[in-house]
């Protein structure tokens, strides 16, 4: 009898069991589920739609540079007169006491240049004295007829250069307008 109850109290105490395989099958044939797909991320996109947008601004760019190159947008040329007009302006900077040998060397080699290339006759590489004889033996009649105030000219900035003479400002103003005056007044649109 014993092993009647027992087996009773087996029996009903088993009886749930036969529910659970059912619950244990259903819960496992809801954890098994196919593949999903990938996952789309937000944001993703950003970059390669930035990077996208630069190379096409910098690819019209470029062609913008390179179509202005080829169209030969000429750039204005200067005359000699002109840019040596140009440099003598940059020498202002220099027109303060501190600075007077300074400005006397760059305002002589100007014009001594500016006579070189004007004239086709060597300035640079003479004295002063030397420059002006040679004008007074020189057929350049354009040339001769500036000698007297070229030749002060040099002479005063000969004095800043070697002799450590200091001008005022009002002096390297009257320097500065006899170098411009004698640019203007030999310049190429004045000879022609």
């Amino acid at each position: 009898m014993n092993t009647c109850v027992g087996a009773r109290h087996t029996a009903s105490g088993c009886a749930w069991l036969a529910f659970l395989p059912a619950a244990v099958w259903a819960e496992a044939t809801e954890d098994i589920r196919d593949i999903r797909g990938p996952k789309a991320m937000s944001g993703s996109w950003v970059v390669p739609a930035v990077l996208a947008a630069a190379i096409v601004v910098a690819l019209c760019v470029a062609y913008m540079v390179w179509l202005r190159g080829r169209r030969g947008i000429p750039h204005q040329t200067l005359t000699l007169s002109a840019q040596t007009l140009q440099r003598l302006d940059d020498t202002r900077a220099l027109m303060r006491p501190e600075t007077a040998r300074a400005f006397g060397i760059a305002a002589s080699e100007l014009i001594r240049e500016y006579i070189e290339k004007r004239f086709e006759v060597v300035a640079t590489q003479r004295t002063t004295e030397e420059f002006l004889q040679a004008l007074l033996q020189s057929s350049n009649d354009a040339l001769a007829r500036h000698r007297s105030p070229l030749g002060e000219f040099l002479q005063r900035c000969d004095f800043v250069k070697f002799a450590g003479g200091s001008l005022a400002v009002t002096d390297m103003e009257s320097l500065f307008q006899s170098a411009r005056g004698f640019v203007i007044a030999t310049g190429e649109t004045a000879a022609a």
